[in-house]
């Protein structure tokens, strides 16, 4: 069968975009390893005021509160889990409703979504775990290493620097770069965190299975997930204010949540300045977090269940949401090689692991 006419237009178009996006790929320019360490961020560290948090070690937290959560979720990611996106100015909850396209859907959604999660608070259907740890910390070229309490080093955390050239290429990061390095003789900080909301929800969506109801397990595991990203949401704004205490005037409304207008960053394996998934072993092993918190790691390195989130915790006043911590380095090979240097990896086994 011929196609023709706008059909045939949106596949002569589609097929440009595919051969531009590949075009750019090996035009990219990649700076030499040692040559972007030299052109690392510079930090004044005589300048940073480095806070203590207020314990170092593990703090558990077991049954967390899902009634204190619901309030952090950001439901745009909801929504776009039912395809649901409204056109701008309305891409956003609340103003999504207004969409002349898919508001009136979308907030239908919104109250089914309401109704349902107040049956899972009170009957307690899901239970939310975590986890978090405060240790000394100090950069090792684009390492982190840390330490116990008494100075012994306990897990190293490895970085990848960024190597892509660009036209605004003045410097290339590392999140080593943003902890005091060890030759300052300054004593740093890193926080590590693994929380879960998904607890129950295989459970709970059997049930539903078994009645054939999937639009239910659908919304059970969309209300899950968003559970489990404001629980790393809320424990943030903990740890700023409270647990690790180096923001304790902060005061933001929701929206600033949202938009990361707060002091410090928390980075995940996956996440484009750490793009390799194996730091999550260490985070386990280092935290206990399996035994502690039931937060499993599967062989593909995905936390079970599914409705979990982890990350590191960092202070330094000088990452904001516009630092360059974004990785785009070396080519996969490469990148895999210099990593194996570091793990008991093939290099096969790190590329699947590296995620950009």
């Amino acid at each position: 069968m011929q196609i023709t006419g706008p059909a045939q237009d949106n596949i002569l178009q589609a097929r440009r975009l595919i051969e531009d996006h590949y075009e750019n790929l090996g035009e990219k320019h990649y700076t030499p390893l040692e040559k972007a360490r030299s052109l690392r961020p510079k930090v004044d560290w005589k300048s940073v005021a480095i806070t203590r948090p207020s314990f170092l070690g593990t703090k558990t937290f077991k049954d967390y509160d899902l009634s204190a959560l619901i309030q952090y979720i950001d439901w745009k990611p909801f929504f776009d889990v039912w395809q649901l996106r409204g056109k701008y100015p309305n891409t956003r909850y609340p103003r999504i409703f207004q969409d002349s396209t898919v508001g009136a859907e979308a907030e239908k959604l919104y109250k089914e979504a309401q109704e349902m999660l107040k049956t899972i608070v009170k009957d307690r259907l899901l239970t939310a775990t975590g986890i978090l740890g405060f240790y000394r910390a100090n950069s090792i070229g684009n390492d982190i290493a840390l330490y116990s309490e008494a100075g012994e080093e306990v897990a190293r955390l490895h970085g990848l620097r960024q190597q892509a050239e660009t036209e605004m290429s003045k410097s290339y990061a590392c999140i080593s770069d943003f902890v005091a390095p060890r030759e300052t003789g300054l004593e740093d900080y890193v926080g590590l965190f693994a929380v879960s909301a998904g607890f129950g929800c295989e459970e709970l969506c059997k049930k539903y299975e078994e009645q054939h109801d999937d639009y239910t397990v659908i919304l059970v595991k969309a209300l899950a997930d968003r559970l489990a990203e404001a629980f790393a949401e809320q424990l943030h704004e903990r740890v700023r204010r409270e647990l690790w205490g180096y923001d304790r005037t902060e005061q933001l409304e929701r929206e600033d949540l949202l938009k990361i207008h707060y002091k410090g960053i928390r980075p995940a394996p996956g996440y484009p300045s750490q793009p390799d998934h194996t730091e999550k072993i260490t985070m386990w092993q280092l935290l206990n977090i399996q035994e502690q918190t039931g937060i499993k790691l599967s062989d593909s390195l995905a936390m079970l269940p599914a409705a979990s989130v982890s990350g590191l915790y960092f202070a330094n006043p000088h990452l904001l949401v516009s630092s360059p911590t974004s990785h785009e380095g070396e080519k996969g090979d490469i990148v895999a090689k210099k990593v194996v240097r570091d793990k008991p990896l093939s290099v096969c086994s790190c590329q699947l692991r590296l995620q950009w």
